[in-house]
């Protein structure tokens, strides 16, 4: 019982020291990034109603939420993401808006899912909602502001791979694929099963144009230029060709931020989240199993609301990202302007005195007490171990 009481659950941990300091240094960086593009931060529950993230809707499966009874009997879920939640609010405050509506949040979110052991079940996440623009060049501002906010935050390499949500399910419904074989296919683009997607394509037999936009599935980047040439293939499949052309203006459009190089297409790129209706993207870099920012355009999401408006947005992972900062020794810029005032009994005035007038001017005092079994060097080491730059000893 005492060392349950001393530990935390499986899938959340404390964060301390130095770490939760860089943490939230983090989490200021990106939020400046996101206020520098004009949007507004917007605060939602912590639980909602079950139904805000229903099969419906097309968020995680309900096995994978926290779920919990209110006392009339309803039905609760710990946030598991944030879109449902804003496009709710957005419906209930913004209903007559007819203007792009920007919204960026901090918060955590919690997936009871053991799909592996060291996964975080609770997580912080930073992002953005743009609600009301339904443009491609919305999409471009979406991705320059992702880009921008991982540079931000100390990142040198990282890619974001980004897809169209049509393209795979134009290609199912040319195809005519049972719900089976559905299943497999996402299964296989899941997994990264680029070989398997190709045996899956050579055993449907289909129409060669069309056999050629499914082995577009099997590659890691698509240039721009075979975009163009994907489109004389799509030219009898209306829904295919709306999403390679989305992607070629947004190609075009992403230039104008110059943030080509950070910027890959992957047609094969899909999401758990079924709610996501144009493209879709995810950012990677070394030293993290997982994506470190997620997001798409949801156009239809928040008519489950009451609100016939287009929407996109974005996700980052703060945990994700900071633990990639650390395996990539990339250190933030913390300004350390912290005081360790250490004191006498015949000196404690004088130093309540001080550390006042310090904090009055904006520094960081800690005042602690002098005591005779202790060095001066013990409490250098103590200033040293909670990143304390500056020691005073105030004696009589």
């Amino acid at each position: 019982m005492m060392n349950q009481m001393l530990h935390t659950p499986d899938g959340v941990r404390d964060i301390y020291n130095g770490e939760c300091k860089q943490k939230l240094l983090l989490q200021d960086k990106l939020h400046e990034v996101l206020r520098g593009y004009g949007y507004h931060d917007i605060q939602t529950p912590t639980f909602e109603f079950f139904n805000i993230f229903s099969k419906e809707v097309g968020t995680i499966p309900s096995k994978d939420l926290y779920k919990f009874f209110d006392k009339d009997g309803n039905t609760l879920v710990l946030r598991p993401d944030f879109t449902p939640s804003i496009a709710r609010s957005a419906a209930k405050y913004y209903t007559e808006e007819e203007v792009p509506v920007r919204l960026c949040y901090m918060g955590n979110t919690f997936i009871n899912s053991s799909a592996y052991q060291g996964r975080l079940k609770e997580t912080t996440q930073c992002g953005v909602e743009l609600i009301g623009d339904g443009s491609v060049e919305a999409d471009a501002e979406i991705l320059a502001m992702m880009v921008e906010s991982l540079k931000t935050s100390g990142l040198k390499e990282f890619q974001i791979s980004v897809g169209h949500a049509q393209f795979s399910r134009g290609l199912i419904e040319a195809a005519g694929l049972d719900e089976e074989a559905e299943k497999q296919l996402y299964e296989l683009l899941s997994n990264k099963n680029f070989f398997g997607v190709e045996e899956f394509v050579e055993k449907l037999h289909l129409e060669e144009n069309l056999k050629k936009l499914f082995l577009m599935l099997g590659s890691f980047e698509t240039q721009p230029e075979e975009l163009k040439e994907a489109k004389q293939y799509a030219l009898s499949y209306p829904k295919i060709l709306e999403a390679i052309t989305n992607l070629e203006e947004l190609a075009d459009c992403i230039k104008l931020y110059d943030i080509e190089k950070y910027i890959s297409f992957e047609m094969g790129i899909i999401s758990e989240y079924h709610y996501y209706t144009g493209i879709l993207f995810a950012g990677y870099t070394f030293g993290t199993g997982e994506p470190i920012v997620k997001g798409g355009r949801y156009d239809k999401l928040l008519t489950y609301f009451g609100k016939d408006a287009p929407a996109i947005g974005f996700g980052i992972t703060v945990d994700q990202l900071l633990s990639a900062l650390s395996r990539q020794k990339i250190e933030p810029d913390i300004v350390d302007d912290q005081i360790l005032l250490v004191y006498t009994k015949e000196t404690f005035a004088d130093a309540v005195k001080k550390a006042r007038n310090l904090r009055q001017k904006g520094s960081h005092v800690t005042l602690i007490p002098r005591e005779n079994s202790r060095s001066k060097e013990d409490y250098f080491q103590y200033a040293m171990k909670n990143h304390i730059a500056n020691v005073e000893f105030l004696e009589a």
